[in-house]
């Protein structure tokens, strides 16, 4: 008997790649899964540049997004800001994700809550990977403080690589196949696994089979973490075809 599932994305109001990666895994995971499909409900915070001072304005958001979607009885909500959280200080996405589920409790429409920050925590953790390498869109600053919050989750970060695009709607418009070549400079000596996209905004998704098989270790990014949550949330098997190893089914 075929199920289908909601799920509700809250959404910068910038973003344009959270609606078009999660999606795109997801209908991909119908081929492996015919019976078990997907529609997706959006509720967005308004967010233009990444800053600390619009991210924590943005965060306040968050409440209004999941009462919204909780209006459409979701099955599971996803907060895609991983940078949103981070810039709230260490451990901040557990404090999310409980204000936001008892947010949806309250409305009669109790559903789990995914932030792509403790999405990726989780998923560097069920790989075991304790020391990584990443790719930010992010100035230097906002990459330290995804660094910063990773150590604190126990995963060191031994190389990073911040792209510097300001702004939000440039980041959604980054060619994903360039990550190629950015992977390629990065230090991964010693390193358990390479975050492609540190950020559910910039497009990744073309790119991550084809780095790990480049590279030889495994390959995620912030919206693959998502997705693998969201499976786990929803019981369901977390095997996306051709998205790294996060989703081989193994795990």
């Amino acid at each position: 008997m075929s199920k289908n599932f909601r799920v509700g994305l809250i959404v910068p109001s910038s973003n344009t790649t959270m609606e078009t990666e999660i999606p795109a895994m997801l209908h991909s995971r119908m081929q492996v899964e015919p019976e078990e499909t997907f529609t997706f409900h959006s509720s967005r915070m308004r967010m233009m540049h990444v800053n600390p001072e619009e991210l924590k304005k943005m965060d306040v958001d968050s409440d209004r997004c999941a009462v919204e979607l909780s209006d459409a009885r979701c099955d599971v909500l996803a907060y895609a800001c991983l940078v949103a959280i981070m810039c709230q200080g260490p451990g901040y996405h557990e404090i999310s994700e409980e204000r936001l589920g008892k947010t949806t409790e309250e409305n009669g429409g109790s559903a789990p809550i995914v932030s792509s920050a403790g999405a990726l925590i989780e998923g560097l953790n069920t790989i075991g990977a304790k020391k990584v390498s990443i790719i930010t869109p992010y100035m230097k600053p906002l990459t330290k403080t995804v660094i910063e919050y990773l150590n604190a989750a126990g995963i060191e970060v031994i190389d990073s690589i911040s792209l510097e695009v300001a702004d939000n709607l440039e980041v959604g418009r980054l060619n994903p196949m360039n990550l190629i070549e950015h992977a390629d400079r990065l230090n991964i000596e010693g390193a358990d696994a390479v975050v492609l996209s540190a950020c559910v905004q910039m497009p990744s998704l073309p790119a991550i089979q084809e780095v790990q098989d480049r590279l030889g270790v495994p390959v995620l990014s912030a919206g693959v973490a998502t997705v693998y949550k969201i499976l786990k949330q929803l019981g369901l098997k977390t095997e996306v075809p051709n998205a790294g190893a996060l989703l081989s089914g193994k795990y």
